[in-house]
């Protein structure tokens, strides 16, 4: 008989201690309901992500999107990156050709090889083709409009000192006595368009690097 009440005891006892601490147990699964409300996980994974990894992740984002913007602002297509390719020819290592339908101008290297750059040529009614040399090499040239393109654009300077905003770009190479040229551009965007007044256009970058490769004298072939 005493045994059986003290079982009763203990059973009354368990029931007691379980009704004590239901309100904290029911406070913890509250507390876990928030944070998988909040961070969507029961896992023990759900701490928030610290204010460093969100700033950086921000970061990433607003750099990835300057790049974007920054290869927008380039704006030449892939197919006229420069490049080493084959090429066959008769003309000597040094000399250059410029094939002003396919949009592209060749460094002869020899031995079957030519460093190809995408160009911009001239538009309906300016094209030209023949051969002359190098006779002169200019870095951040000045640009004077010839009589004949005032004429046709009484708007444009009559003289612009060489720098970033200048047509001519960075570099540029004159062929012969004429008024034609090979130089750089501040409209990179115009690489692979029929464009100039019969000049050859390039990249900035491809004209700085045509022109430490090129000597005074060199074969210019346009075709």
């Amino acid at each position: 008989m005493r045994r059986r009440k003290a079982l009763l005891s203990l059973a009354l006892a368990g029931v007691l201690s379980v009704s004590a601490f239901s309100p904290a147990l029911a406070a913890g699964r509250r507390t876990e309901e928030f944070f998988i409300s909040a961070f969507g996980s029961r896992s023990n994974d759900w701490e928030p992500r610290s204010r460093f990894q969100q700033e950086n992740q921000g970061a990433d984002r607003v750099r990835g999107e300057r790049a974007d913007r920054i290869r927008g602002e380039r704006g030449v297509d892939s197919a006229f990156i420069r490049q080493v390719v084959s090429f066959r020819t008769d003309d000597a290592p040094g000399s250059i050709v410029v094939d002003t339908g396919r949009h592209f101008l060749y460094l002869v290297l020899g031995d079957g090889k030519a460093m190809r750059y995408g160009i911009g040529v001239a538009k309906d009614g300016f094209e030209w083709s023949g051969t002359h040399k190098v006779s002169r090499k200019r870095e951040w040239p000045d640009w004077t409009p010839p009589a004949e393109m005032l004429k046709r654009r009484p708007d444009l300077p009559r003289h612009m000192e060489g720098g970033i905003d200048n047509p001519l770009g960075a570099r540029a190479l004159y062929l012969g006595s004429t008024l034609y040229r090979i130089h750089g551009t501040n409209e990179p965007w115009s690489i692979g368009q029929n464009v100039s007044s019969g000049c050859i256009r390039m990249t900035n970058d491809d004209v700085v690097d045509l022109y430490g490769r090129v000597k005074i004298g060199a074969r210019v072939v346009v075709l």
